[in-house]
C-alpha cells in the first residue's frame, strides 16, 4: 500500500494495532453507554445553499431547520468530487480523488475498502445500512464510462436529454421516489424495532437518490436523467416568489469548459425564463420530498428516546445546478454543484450554530472515528469536524496539526473535457484546469459575486498565484491530469476490443446517439485520430 492510498482489508489489522500503540485520543469511556450512536443520512444532488439564508427561503424544509435549531449548519461544506462515485469515495475513504484515483462514475474504491463503517463496527458499534452507497467501481451505465474516457476527444455531442419537468400524482401524494421511501422505511423499522433494544452504540447510514433528477427514456441508452418530477403535494412547499432566475453569459463569452458542459448537457438551446423557472421549483419540491424523510428518521428516533443519544449529520454528494450557468447536473465547480449541505445535531454539539469555516466530504472519516474514539493512524486528507461542533472541547494537539483554512475540489468525468481543480479559501475559489496552462483559470470573489458571474482571474494575477502555489503544495495536478488522460485511452481501447465486430453500433447507441447518427465515420474517425491511428 502506498502512502495515502487505497486501504484494503489486509491491512486493517495493521491499523488497529497501530492504533491501539501509537495514536492519542481522548481517554477511553467507560463503557459503551457513553458513545454516542451515529446516523448519517446522505442524499444525492442537494444544493447546499438551501440549508440558510437566503437560499432556504425558496422551499419549506422543516428536517433540515429542526436540525439547525438543536444543532448545526455548516455554511460553507463542499464536495471532493461533483459527481456521485468520486464524491461518495472520498466521504468512506477520507481520501482526496486523486489518492483514490476515482476519476469517474465507473472508478471508485475497490469493493474490499476498509471504511469507517467497518472500523466503527471492529470497535463495538451495531452498524446498519440502507439505500444508495455508490462508492466502490464498475457501477453506472456504459454511456457514462465511454462520455468520460473520450472528453478529449474532438467531438462535441449532446450525451443527455434537454432537461424537463413532469407532474405526477395528486395534492395529497406524499410518496413520489418509492425506491427511497421504502428505504426510509426500513431504516425506521430498524430504529424502532432493533436499535432501540441493543445496548452497544449503533451507525445507521441511510442513501437517498432524491433530490436527482430521474430518468429521461427518450434520451438512449440507459436513459440519462434530466427530468425534474415531482407531485402537486411537494410543489406546494415552494415559494415560486423567491424563485431566482439565474443571469447567463451569451454562448460566445462563455468559459470554454463551461460551454462544453452545457452543450453535452443539452442546454445551448433556446430556454423561456418559464421552462427555467419550473425546473428551478420541481428541483425545489424534490428537495422538500428528500426532507421528509430526514424527518422521518428524526422521528423515530424521538419516538423511540433514542433522540437525545445520536448524532444525527446530514450531507449529500453534490449540488444541483438546476439551471445555473445555463446547465444544469452536477460536474461543475460553480456553487450550485459544489456546495453541498451539512448539518450535524445530537449529545455535545453546539446549537442554533453557524460555522462559515471551509469544510469537506473528506471530513466525515475522521469525524466518525473521532465520535467512536478510534485513534486510527492514516495519512488521512480530512479532519474532524467534532472540536468545531462540541459545546467543550478538551483535546491534545493533534500530530497533523491545525485544521487547513482552504478545501480542494477536482473533477475528472463525463461532460467535462479537461481536468478540473478547486481551491477554496476565504472569500476566493480558484478554478484551474488540466495542466495549469492550456485552458484559462477562473477565479471568483464570492464576498462581491456569490453568483459567479465575473472571473476576475487577469484582474488579481498575485491572487491567483498565490492560490495556484497552494493548491500545488497539496496536488501535483498536472501530473494528476496527465495520468487520467492515459487512464481514459487504455480503458477506452480495453473496452473497444472487448467489442470486436460490434464496436461500430454499440458506440452510436450509446446516448449521444441522436447526434451521432448523423455522422457514424466523423466521429469514429475524430476518436482514431485521439488514439493516434
Amino acid at each position: 500500500m502506498r502512502d495515502g492510498g487505497p486501504l484494503g482489508r489486509a491491512g486493517l489489522a495493521l491499523l488497529l494495532m497501530a492504533a491501539g500503540a501509537g495514536a492519542r485520543s481522548r481517554p477511553a469511556a467507560h463503557g459503551d453507554q457513553s458513545r454516542s450512536n451515529v446516523v448519517l443520512v446522505a442524499c444525492d444532488s442537494l444544493d447546499g445553499r438551501l440549508t440558510f439564508f437566503p437560499g432556504n427561503q425558496t422551499v419549506n424544509l422543516p428536517s433540515i431547520n429542526f436540525m439547525k435549531r438543536h444543532g448545526t449548519v455548516f455554511l460553507n461544506a463542499y464536495t471532493n468530487s461533483p459527481i456521485c462515485c468520486p464524491s461518495r469515495a472520498a466521504m468512506w475513504s477520507g481520501l482526496f480523488t486523486h489518492l483514490t484515483e476515482s476519476w469517474n462514475n465507473f472508478k471508485g474504491l475497490d469493493p474490499d475498502y476498509v471504511t469507517w463503517l467497518d472500523l466503527m463496527e471492529k470497535h463495538g458499534y451495531r452498524a446498519q445500512k440502507f439505500g444508495k452507497l455508490d462508492f466502490t467501481s464498475g457501477h453506472h451505465s456504459v454511456s457514462n464510462r465511454v462520455e468520460a474516457w473520450t472528453r478529449d476527444v474532438n467531438f462535441l455531442l449532446r450525451q443527455e436529454g434537454r432537461p424537463m419537468v413532469k407532474l405526477t400524482g395528486h395534492r395529497k401524494q406524499l410518496r413520489v421516489m418509492e425506491t427511497d421511501w421504502q428505504n426510509t422505511d426500513k431504516a425506521v423499522n430498524w430504529i424502532k424495532e432493533e436499535a432501540v433494544n441493543f445496548t452497544q452504540p449503533f451507525i445507521l447510514y441511510l442513501g437517498l437518490n432524491l433530490p436527482h433528477p430521474y430518468p429521461s427514456p427518450y434520451a438512449g441508452e440507459n436513459f440519462g436523467s434530466s427530468t425534474f418530477l415531482t407531485s402537486p403535494y411537494w410543489l406546494e412547499k415552494v415559494n415560486y416568489e423567491a424563485i431566482k432566475i439565474p443571469k447567463w453569459s451569451s454562448l460566445s463569452e462563455m468559459h470554454p469548459v463551461d460551454y462544453y458542459s452545457s452543450y453535452t448537457k443539452n442546454c445551448t438551446g433556446e430556454f423561456s425564463k418559464e421552462e427555467v423557472k419550473n425546473i428551478r421549483a420541481f428541483y425545489y419540491a424534490m428537495c422538500a420530498e428528500t426532507d421528509a424523510m430526514l424527518g422521518e428518521i428524526i422521528s423515530a428516533l424521538r419516538d423511540t428516546g433514542l433522540l437525545g443519544k445520536t448524532i444525527i449529520i446530514f450531507t449529500a454528494d453534490h449540488g444541483e445546478l438546476a439551471m445555473e450557468h445555463r446547465q444544469f447536473y452536477k460536474m461543475s465547480m460553480y456553487e450550485g454543484s459544489s456546495h453541498v449541505p451539512l448539518l450535524v445535531m445530537g449529545p455535545g454539539v453546539r446549537e442554533q450554530q453557524q460555522i462559515p469555516n471551509v469544510v469537506s466530504l473528506v471530513d466525515i472519516y475522521p469525524t466518525m472515528l473521532d465520535i467512536a474514539r478510534i485513534p486510527v493512524l492514516q495519512n488521512l486528507s480530512g479532519y474532524s469536524l467534532m472540536p468545531l461542533l462540541y459545546e467543550k472541547v478538551e483535546r491534545e494537539a493533534s500530530p497533523r496539526g491545525s485544521r487547513p483554512s482552504w478545501v480542494l475540489s477536482e473533477f475528472h468525468g463525463c461532460n467535462v473535457n479537461s481536468s478540473v481543480y478547486m481551491l477554496r479559501t476565504g472569500k476566493w475559489k480558484y478554478i484551474t484546469y488540466s495542466d495549469g496552462s492550456s485552458v484559462p483559470p477562473q477565479l471568483f470573489d464570492l464576498t462581491d459575486d456569490p453568483d459567479e458571474l465575473t472571473n476576475v482571474a487577469i484582474k488579481y494575477r498575485v491572487i491567483v498565484h498565490s492560490l495556484d502555489k497552494i493548491l500545488r503544495s497539496i496536488v501535483n495536478y498536472p501530473k494528476v491530469s496527465s495520468s487520467v488522460q492515459e487512464y481514459n485511452k487504455e480503458q477506452f481501447i480495453s473496452w473497444k476490443q472487448s467489442l470486436g465486430h460490434n464496436y461500430s453500433s454499440v458506440i452510436a447507441n450509446l446516448r449521444w446517439h441522436q447526434d451521432w447518427l448523423k455522422d457514424q465515420k466523423k466521429y469514429e474517425n475524430a476518436i482514431d485520430k485521439w488514439l493516434g491511428k
